[in-house]
């Protein structure tokens, strides 16, 4: 299980949080939340009527990519912003089109974290890589699943196209921010197509969410190292009451869960 808690203990958890605060109390305004799907499917959409009883706000969540949720609340279309990456490699990433943006008025919420996936085909035997060899593959240097000792195909990495929250981890893991460059990509626009490639195509290695991944049932290769994924809400300006409301039961949440709470 993704939190370290079996589904029964999280579902009694989930239960004993809805009996202690009892019925939401309805709000004339909803409150939108957008961007990482990550997070969305991770987190917020399965728990929204505990997250909305805790809070005692109404909430819209729509999950689309990490950057896009920003530049959504910078033009005041949602409240809130949820990202997959910390709020440092976002901006860096909208700087280079929209440079003149106000990003200093962005404040960010640490909520929780969850590990960065390489998925692979069923029908792919390789199921273990150190991270150098992982960060060659995505540099573009290592091509062939037969140099990991695999098939003599090409590797076919599929990942969501820059500003996508598991995209950036990555990057500012393995290669200081900078994109990476594999020789043979398929860049796609959202986290759930990414599973979708692997799951057709026996020479891709996804640069995928963990959920979904094992979601859809995925193989993923076994790594020296994990990279995490940071989840946070965040901001314009500083959160009103109701905001931080929600902050609050979204950590009471993931708390709840057995995932690691960051602060």
């Amino acid at each position: 299980m993704p939190y370290g808690l079996p589904s029964s203990f999280r579902a009694i958890a989930i239960l004993t949080l809805l009996a202690m605060v009892g019925a939401p109390v309805a709000r004339a305004e909803t409150l939108i939340i957008q961007g990482s799907s990550t997070a969305s499917t991770t987190l917020l959409a399965p728990n929204q009527a505990t997250i909305e009883a805790l809070s005692r706000q109404s909430l819209k969540i729509v999950g689309i990519r990490s950057d896009l949720g920003v530049l959504r609340l910078l033009a005041r279309q949602a409240e809130f912003a949820v990202i997959s990456s910390s709020l440092k490699q976002v901006v860096d990433s909208l700087r280079t089109n929209s440079p003149d943006l106000p990003y200093d008025k962005l404040a960010a919420f640490p909520v929780s974290q969850v590990r960065v996936a390489f998925a692979v085909n069923p029908n792919n035997p390789v199921r273990t890589a150190d991270m150098a060899s992982i960060r060659r593959v995505l540099s573009g240097e290592l091509t062939n699943w037969k140099q990991l000792g695999g098939a003599d195909e090409l590797i076919r990495v599929a990942y969501v196209q820059p500003g996508g929250g598991v995209t950036l981890s990555v990057a500012g893991e393995l290669f200081g921010g900078q994109p990476f460059t594999p020789a043979n990509p398929i860049r796609v626009a959202f986290g759930v197509q990414v599973v979708r490639v692997v799951e057709q195509e026996p020479r891709a290695l996804g640069v995928a969410q963990l959920g979904l991944t094992q979601e859809r049932q995925l193989p993923e290769l076994a790594t020296n190292k994990v990279i995490e994924q940071e989840l946070n809400l965040v901001t314009l300006g500083e959160p009103s009451p109701e905001q931080q409301a929600v902050i609050n039961a979204v950590r009471q949440v993931a708390a709840s869960l057995g995932m690691p709470v960051l602060k």
